[in-house]
């Protein structure tokens, strides 16, 4: 789940004053003070006792205040420890449930169309801005290639993906060649290419065909041997589209209150770069958490990313939500995860 793990160095007090002062901040994203934390969470201490645990708390990094607060907020280091150490598993509601499948059961067009969904489903149910993307052609099998001629110079490329996704690619050649040669050459590559990953594909088809033998189409076989990788290298791969739900509710939240906060969110979901470049590093299985700071580009630095990969066939790809770093973790990881679960589920379906 974690992205940097984080030192378990508290101890049992101040581990359960952090997570108090949190789940505070979490809820009325205002700092919180110690007599707050003594009535509101029952820890049999005084409210001096607290305050103290706040100071040493502060003074090793976990929270901060501001300068017109007595009150003190957590840093991206107390919601890391949160989410690695101190955060109970949470399940999804059962309306949750509900919610998100009659969401992504209902119609939707191809792999784009439901996570499309997904992500606009996502961002209602957490508050935050729902996002996916789609799956990463660069690790499809090759279940059968097919060849045919569409002009005097172009022959037609069809690559059946496992999982029953399907691309066509155009193949410039100097002349047309004849039917059988076409057919011939298509099974000298399903036998020596089929089961492989585009990318093992572009990585060694080289070597893989270094012996074979071809009569009239040698032509047409060294093209495909000097040109693997611009062959076999597919648009989606670098320009996999990203999905956005509305960000509505997300500017609404406090932290988009000044004109600053307000045009970084708008540069990020205006132009999608930058969060195409994030979540394309996020192939690990599983829930994957960045806090602020351990976000790689500082425009970031003031968010959480909060996803988990998903399957269609063996194609990936990744769904989740983005917000500021005050998040509900255990609410937007519990659902985060099963939505993942259903995409898992329902993607095969929509593939095309």
């Amino acid at each position: 789940m974690t992205w940097n793990a984080a030192r378990d160095d508290l101890t049992e007090r101040e581990r359960q004053v952090l997570e108090a002062v949190i789940v505070s901040y979490v809820e009325t994203a205002e700092p919180a003070g110690s007599r707050t934390i003594a009535k509101r969470y029952n820890h049999g201490v005084s409210a001096a006792t607290v305050r103290n645990t706040m100071s040493d708390l502060e003074d090793r990094g976990y929270l901060y205040h501001p300068h017109t607060s007595a009150g003190r907020m957590p840093t991206d280091r107390a919601y890391r420890v949160y989410v690695d150490k101190l955060m109970a598993h949470s399940n999804v509601t059962a309306q949750e449930q509900d919610r998100l499948l009659r969401e992504l059961g209902a119609d939707a067009t191809g792999i784009e169309g439901l996570l499309q969904k997904a992500a606009q489903v996502l961002g209602i149910l957490t508050q935050e801005l729902g996002v996916a993307v789609a799956p990463s052609f660069d690790n499809a099998v090759l279940e059968q290639l097919q060849l045919m001629n569409v002009s005097s110079d172009r022959i037609l490329m069809v690559l059946v993906l496992r999982g029953g996704a399907a691309r066509t690619i155009f193949v410039e050649a100097d002349s047309a060649f004849p039917r059988e040669a076409l057919d011939k050459l298509a099974g000298v590559l399903n036998e020596r290419l089929a089961g492989l990953t585009l990318r093992a594909v572009r990585r060694t088809l080289k070597e893989r065909l270094r012996d074979a033998t071809f009569g009239a189409g040698a032509e047409l076989l060294n093209v495909f041997v000097e040109e693997a990788d611009n062959i076999f290298h597919l648009p989606e791969m670098e320009d996999s589209p990203v999905l956005l739900s509305s960000a509505q509710m997300l500017a609404e939240q406090p932290e988009f209150n000044s004109n600053t906060q307000m045009r970084t969110l708008l540069e990020i979901t205006e132009q999608r770069d930058l969060l195409r470049q994030a979540l394309r590093e996020r192939n690990e299985p599983g829930i994957t958490v960045t806090i602020g700071g351990e976000n790689l580009d500082p425009k970031l630095s003031a968010f959480t990313i909060v996803t988990s990969t998903y399957h269609s066939g063996s194609l990936s790809g990744v769904i989740g939500v983005m917000g500021p770093t005050r998040m509900p973790y255990r609410k937007v990881v519990s659902l985060v995860e099963h939505t993942s679960r259903l995409m898992s589920h329902l993607a095969p379906l929509s593939a095309s």
